[in-house]
């Protein structure tokens, strides 16, 4: 019989834009689709082919029709390197964050693990979600089709049937858990149920799958996630080190697991969790860029680009779609609150500072520093936030260097304005003889009212971003719900420097009024 022409080699590069399902379908030998040796042979090393064979009923949309986006084909290269067993610890861990209802849990819970048990690279699944009920709702689905899918029974009768124990009794086939006559296993935990030690005999799972294994945001808090990732981390990785471990998702929180993955994904920041892992984190967006600057959808038969292009400045696009924490309903502001500078260009500067708010050690568990640059313009009578990041310093030489650098970047900065609630005598220590004015604060409003006098300026025009502000616009589209908020209190600390409760004009005349 003849041999497969350009598969699975035929993916490589492609993207739903490119990808053409029928000359896929062409370039492999109808005879041997029709033959149960052949559809194994072809089908071991191509995941995406096993999923039309075997599991079309579940790519099908309402109207019969099957497309696919860019995750769905980056999915599938990725997860045939599942066939080569790993050769060290953390070696194959994964997150793959894409918008909601682009199918992960159809690939990630059931073709993939499938394809992937059906042939023989894995031997225990461990899948987890935020409850059992969900978990187990994914391993009833692969149940389902080991149980009633024909064509599946009959190419890969070990994976279909239940091992027996010598008095006929099956072994595993409960709402937890599924042992095959293969032996391959497949078991369904919620993420905080007792997992330490999973194993069946001496077999460990070699494969982990976390699915949306945190709550939306009402039921969420940055405790409850920071709980959530320890178990992660020391009970879930843990069950084997050399297992392949997946992670798959959609933002609920500012700050979450899956948010810290974005972030990592999108190239912002890595939190140390991710990197001590060893996670890469695969980031789709919504809406993709082509070479030549135009746009289109990342899964255009499902949504058109004029839709997405449509819904791009909701706070929904920006949650359900671009995993963007900027969707969170927070308590103060919204997207439309953040105004830039016009076609005229950026607001000229009559004074500018650098607002400090200091956390007093660099641990762990320690506040960031927050860190932003903001200025007066007497023509426009408004702020301008030039830059907000927030880090973890220790208190001391390498925070004096980092003010240092910020000086050097915007020289026009004349005042350093210091909140001092805590460690007073620390911040003295290392911001003396520098070179412009250091002033201290006490904050002696509560935090919350302080905001809302920023929000108001901000509403009334007030206020611009010199550009996107992206960490600054997370905290405050989720404040007091994110898990920090120092950028939110030192550019707060500056507005209302510049801008008291009692606005009063602000001229170039007065230049030094506000030091």
């Amino acid at each position: 019989m003849a041999t497969a022409v350009r598969a699975p080699g035929y993916l490589e590069g492609l993207d739903a834009e490119t990808f053409d399902l029928a000359v896929y379908l062409a370039s492999f030998d109808p005879k041997l689709l029709a033959d149960e040796e052949g559809r194994r042979t072809l089908t071991r090393l191509d995941p995406l082919l096993f999923g039309l064979v075997y599991l079309r009923h579940h790519l099908r949309d309402p109207a019969g029709s099957i497309t696919f986006g860019d995750a769905h084909l980056d999915w599938c290269r990725a997860a045939r390197q599942w066939v080569r067993p790993p050769t060290r610890p953390a070696q194959n861990r994964d997150a793959y964050i894409a918008p909601r209802n682009m199918g992960k849990s159809t690939w990630w819970f059931l073709i993939l693990p499938t394809w992937a048990a059906a042939h023989g690279h894995v031997r225990f699944a461990a899948a987890f979600a935020m409850a059992a009920g969900p978990a187990q709702t994914h391993l009833a689905s692969f149940k389902r089709e080991v149980d009633t899918n024909e064509l599946l029974r009959r190419d890969f009768p070990a994976l279909c049937t239940a091992a027996k124990r010598p008095t006929g009794a099956n072994i595993a086939d409960t709402q937890a858990m599924y042992m095959a006559e293969s032996g391959f296993v497949f078991a369904a935990r919620g993420i905080d149920s007792s997992n330490l030690g999973m194993k069946v005999g001496e077999q460990r799972p070699d494969l982990i799958l976390c699915d949306d294994i945190e709550p939306d945001e009402s039921s969420y808090s940055p405790d409850l996630a920071r709980k959530r990732r320890t178990t992660l981390v020391d009970a879930i990785l843990p069950l084997n080190v050399y297992a392949r471990v997946v992670i798959s998702g959609t933002v609920t929180m500012p700050g979450s697991i899956v948010h810290q993955l974005v972030k990592h994904g999108r190239g912002v920041e890595t939190a140390e969790w991710v990197r001590d892992e060893g996670f890469s984190a695969h980031y789709t967006p919504p809406i993709v860029k082509r070479d030549d600057g135009t746009e289109r959808s990342v899964w255009p038969a499902k949504w058109g680009t004029d839709y997405l292009q449509s819904i791009r400045h909701t706070r929904s696009f920006a949650k359900n779609y671009a995993n963007d924490p900027m969707g969170s309903d927070g308590d103060l502001w919204t997207v439309d609150d953040f105004r830039y500078p016009g076609d005229e260009g950026p607001d000229p500067v009559t004074h500018m500072m650098l607002s400090i708010d200091p956390a007093v050690t660099a641990r762990k568990s320690s506040d960031f520093t927050g860190l932003g640059v903001v200025s007066w313009s007497a023509r426009h009578q408004r702020c301008t936030v030039h830059a907000a990041t927030a880090v973890k310093i220790q208190p001391g030489p390498l925070l004096r260097e980092k003010v240092l650098a910020l000086l050097d970047e915007f020289p026009q900065i004349g005042l350093i304005l210091i909140e001092v609630n805590q460690g007073q005598d620390t911040w003295q220590a290392i911001f003396h003889d520098m070179p412009v004015k250091v002033k201290t604060v006490n904050q002696t409003e509560p935090k919350f009212t302080r905001a809302e006098g920023v929000l108001n300026h901000y509403q009334r025009g007030r206020v611009i971003h010199a550009r996107r502000l992206r960490e600054l616009e997370e905290q405050m589209c989720a404040f007091p719900k994110a898990p920090n908020d120092d950028l939110v209190d030192c550019i707060g600390s500056a507005i209302r420097r510049f801008i008291p409760n009692k606005p009063r004009k602000v001229t170039q005349a007065s230049s030094g009024s506000y030091l």
